[in-house]
């Protein structure tokens, strides 16, 4: 029912690239430039700015933008409801998880979900949670799901599930005899660590701080952008590594990997719900109570 012209102009916008929207949406690329140029002629103005292979948004451009978000949010309510009344929950909902979640928690919620509600359409946005709270505050998704504790005053958040990091070495590594170190013995040992922006990184550097110790207290080899970056290197190293108990359950029972515990050091955190001030749409409701419901640990 939306105006397809509308979908390409607000796929090109958040991309500013026309090669992306045309990705995005499976439209080729003469054709996102002609809805375009319709749209310009249509209201006699430039949407966008070209200078070389970059491109802007003017101010009738962000304007455009600006109704095209409220048009897309009614339209996705109009769909939601209309359905509801036959109780068919169908609609479109696009989910933005941070690293940690969208490896580790949510393959098994998304088979479940899409099991219950097939008429469901999804798509799924990767990043650290900077760039999940991003994306949400670009309108590039509808809902983020994060692992941080830093929040952002015009987002709000609602925790699902609690999650605790771990130190862990590999069992060629020389703690691997050791069942608990103290916070001296953190600091001479070489760690491996997420990558600022993440979520897992704010969790670490809470708990230093909670001792009164920073990053730069520690020694630190490297940081890395995913887990699994961090587990195949500690995987041929001496190094220590800090992540996800989730990640590393199934290769803690195999041997690979053992926990070394920090005395007095924790580092508890809860994955969070990430959504714009204001009223939620029907599928991003559905979709929280389905995880609440069946998942919260």
């Amino acid at each position: 029912m939306v105006d397809i012209r509308l979908k390409v102009f607000r796929s090109v916008a958040q991309n500013l690239s026309f090669t992306k929207a045309s990705q995005e949406l499976y439209i080729s690329q003469p054709a996102i430039s002609k809805h375009i140029q319709e749209l310009e002629a249509e209201y006699h103005v430039r949407l966008f700015d070209r200078l070389g292979n970059r491109i802007s948004l003017t101010h009738a451009g962000q304007l455009l933008l600006d109704h095209c978000q409220r048009i897309f949010s009614d339209y996705q309510h109009l769909d939601f409801e209309m359905n509801a009344l036959r109780k068919k929950y169908s609609g479109e909902i696009r989910i933005g998880a941070s690293t940690t979640i969208s490896q580790y928690v949510m393959p098994e919620i998304l088979a479940d979900f899409v099991q219950q509600y097939p008429q469901t359409s999804i798509s799924v946005l990767s990043g650290n949670s900077r760039d999940i709270e991003a994306a949400l505050q670009g309108g590039k998704i509808d809902i983020g799901m994060v692992e941080g504790i830093i929040r952002q005053p015009q987002l709000k958040y609602s925790a699902f599930m609690k999650d605790e990091l771990v130190a862990i070495v590999s069992a060629e590594n020389v703690l691997v005899d050791k069942d608990e170190i103290t916070i001296s013995e953190l600091q001479n040992t070489p760690l491996v660590l997420r990558e600022h922006g993440s979520g897992t990184l704010d969790v670490v550097e809470n708990a230093l701080q909670n001792k009164g110790l920073s990053l730069s207290d520690m020694k630190i080899v490297m940081y890395l952008g995913s887990t699994e970056s961090i587990k195949g290197f500690i995987a041929h190293s001496n190094s220590m590594g800090i992540v996800s108990v989730r990640s590393v359950s199934k290769a803690l029972l195999n041997g690979e990997f053992k926990v070394i515990e920090i005395k007095g050091l924790k580092m508890e955190r809860e994955f969070c719900f990430v959504e714009k001030r204001g009223e939620s749409s029907g599928m991003q409701t559905v979709f929280k109570k389905f995880i609440t419901s069946s998942y919260r640990l």
